[in-house]
């Protein structure tokens, strides 16, 4: 299992330190190989979680606001089941530890992991599969789920739901250069039939890039906080929140974008989490 963190490694799968008088946001994005052709094809290799905190009070620019973050990914397919309780051991953190927890669509991810999933770590995803359906009527002290797919509506004017469309409608910089020319499932059987580590590490940097801008987008969802009118890079915070992490990063490819403006026409026409096929959907939420 190959495991990296902004936090210690001795903590790396479990949440960081809680600031007294935070609200929390944890975000969490899955990626799996999909095959609909047959029943349960969904395998999921991949996953990552993003913690961010934040006052109380006020709303804060989140240009300013650090984050913490941990990406998991197989190292062969065989570790699916270790990849899945990880997952499920956060998404149990995320409840006991955050105010708001997000996805985008992520009654799929939550249901693609279930489907997969061994008994020991189901009764964890059921839980916060139920969650999910009551986020519309959350118990005041509890955590509660926002899905920035479903709940984002009141801020947007245009229909897409893509993650990368709501995500430019709201001047979120989220230009993904993993996905020119070459698919992320295509990346990932370069990593497991290969083992081009290029390939884990483009669907690692797309990976967390959802996670981070679903969190941004989850936080002005819920008045907690926002950005400039000039939009936010999100590759940049990227870049610096996670230096190190990935030769990927240093790519000319990838720092090309550091410094450009918000490149909204590029980010809508690249591609994205494009909606899963409704009547293929593995999950009994929608």
């Amino acid at each position: 299992m190959i495991i990296k963190s902004s936090l210690p490694s001795t903590r790396s799968l479990r949440p960081p330190t809680l600031r007294s008088g935070a609200v929390r946001i944890a975000s969490i994005d899955v990626e799996w190989t999909k095959n609909y052709r047959i029943k349960n094809g969904q395998r999921p290799f991949c996953y990552s979680v993003a913690w961010l905190d934040l006052p109380a009070d006020g709303t804060p620019d989140l240009a300013n606001v650090p984050f913490e973050w941990t990406s998991v990914y197989v190292e062969e397919p065989g570790e699916m089941n270790t990849l899945i309780r990880h997952a499920a051991a956060t998404v149990a953190a995320a409840a006991d530890t955050s105010t708001i927890i997000t996805g985008h669509q992520f009654c799929a991810d939550l249901a693609v992991l279930e489907a997969n999933a061994t008994a020991d770590a189901i009764p964890k995803l059921q839980a916060a599969r139920t969650q999910w359906r009551e986020r519309r009527d959350p118990s005041p002290d509890s955590s509660h789920y926002v899905d920035t797919r479903y709940d984002a509506g009141h801020l947007l004017t245009g229909t897409s739901r893509r993650l990368v469309d709501v995500c430019t409608e709201l001047g979120l910089d989220v230009t993904q250069p993993e996905l020119r020319r070459t698919s992320m499932p295509a990346w990932h059987r370069r990593w497991i039939d290969d083992g081009e580590a290029e390939g884990r590490e483009r669907v690692s940097v797309l990976n967390l890039r959802h996670s981070l801008s679903t969190a941004y987008v989850a936080a002005r969802t819920a008045g907690l906080a926002g950005w400039a009118d000039e939009g936010l890079n999100v590759n940049r915070v990227i870049a610096d929140g996670a230096q190190g992490a990935w030769a990927w990063l240093e790519h000319p490819t990838f720092t090309d974008l550091l410094e450009a403006p918000c490149p909204s026409a590029n980010a809508a026409s690249s591609r994205s989490r494009e909606p899963r096929p409704q009547a293929k959907r593995p999950s009994s939420t929608h």
